[in-house]
């Protein structure tokens, strides 16, 4: 028994003593929220003595397999997320050693279906969304079967649409993006259809295998995790879409434009209103065990969720975050700094 007890003290030192050999915040995660983390690390690092935090832009589902791998120098302090972190991702991190992490809700975004200005602006339904994008779709013929995507252009969706070939450039798998997008969008228009959306109580794998796959002959061209490099191929292809958040669009509306979704444009009081049927909540996750061992984390988070930065008029809502109502963020920023650990 004293020779375990020895061990554990060992390790716990060891770990200490490795975190303790960094001295600069590392994030990791979500290209959506990556902006938003970029701007509050600039301003910690220019207005502390702490260096500026590491920020990388790795896909919520690439951040998480990272923080949650374990504690220690070799592993990020934080993972952004642009959607709240799965059951599955939570139990990973406990089963090595990632047992106390705080949630931190940043505040929310849209996702938008945007296109170059050059171009008409598109108004598209979530049905049609789904129809132009999925892997397979109900046939034509009204009989409750699926056939491959057989649509070629807009039009081929829906006559009021125009003729151009749908081209849709968008995120990755590992994306949080992706996820909600699957979720608010592919899954909603798949469920206007009746006996697709019974499916869900029957055969739930069925379901999901319907309303999430993305078609994979090109009407769909994943481009990575990097949301800029969309912005500049819709520049220069005015006939194609791409997929990212409101953030991105904010950050480049003399270029771009965004299209109507069940006939709501993609505006800051619309995401903030609920009205624009697209929009999610944006995190970051803390890992507790790092607090004190690496400099500047508990630093960081009170400049991330201070109302300089988080409030209504913080200087990330110039970035495009559409913030928390005042209660929810004052809820935030207190269980944020008690390092509250999160309950899944």
């Amino acid at each position: 028994m004293k020779k375990l007890l020895v061990a554990l003290s060992m390790c716990a030192v060891s770990a200490n003593v490795m975190a303790a050999g960094r001295d600069a915040i590392n994030v990791v995660g979500s290209s959506t929220v990556f902006p938003f983390s970029t701007v509050v690390a600039e301003r910690f690092g220019k207005s502390t003595d702490f260096k500026t935090p590491k920020i990388e832009s790795t896909g919520t589902g690439g951040g998480m397999k990272l923080f949650c791998a374990g504690t220690g120098v070799n592993t990020p302090d934080m993972s952004n997320a642009s959607r709240r972190m799965k059951k599955t991702e939570f139990e990973m991190c406990q089963k090595n050693g990632v047992t106390s992490i705080t949630e931190v809700l940043v505040g929310y975004d849209g996702i938008v279906i945007s296109n170059s200005k050059e171009a008409s602006q598109m108004s598209v339904t979530r049905k049609e969304l789904y129809l132009a994008l999925a892997k397979e779709v109900p046939a034509k013929d009204g009989s409750e079967s699926l056939i491959p995507n057989p649509y070629k252009t807009w039009k081929d969706v829906s006559p009021a649409l125009p003729a151009n070939k749908i081209e849709v450039l968008g995120p990755p798998p590992t994306s949080g993006t992706r996820d909600a997008f699957v979720e608010l969008v592919m899954e909603s228009g798949c469920n206007s259809f009746g006996w697709i959306k019974a499916m869900k109580k029957k055969d739930k794998n069925k379901y999901k295998a319907i309303c999430h796959s993305v078609r994979e002959d090109q009407a769909y061209i994943e481009t990575g995790e990097n949301d800029n490099l969309i912005v500049q191929k819709l520049s220069s292809n005015p006939k194609a879409l791409g997929i990212f958040g409101f953030s991105f669009l904010d950050q480049n509306s003399d270029k771009l434009q965004g299209s109507k979704v069940d006939g709501k444009e993609p505006t800051f009081e619309a995401i903030a209103d609920g009205s624009y049927p697209v929009s999610r909540p944006l995190y970051f996750y803390v890992k507790n065990a790092h607090v004190g061992q690496v400099p500047g984390i508990k630093e960081f988070l009170d400049e991330f969720t201070s109302n300089a930065s988080m409030g209504d008029e913080g200087y990330l809502t110039d970035k495009g975050l559409i913030p928390l109502n005042k209660d929810k963020r004052e809820k935030v920023r207190a269980d944020v700094l008690a390092l509250k650990p999160l309950q899944l």
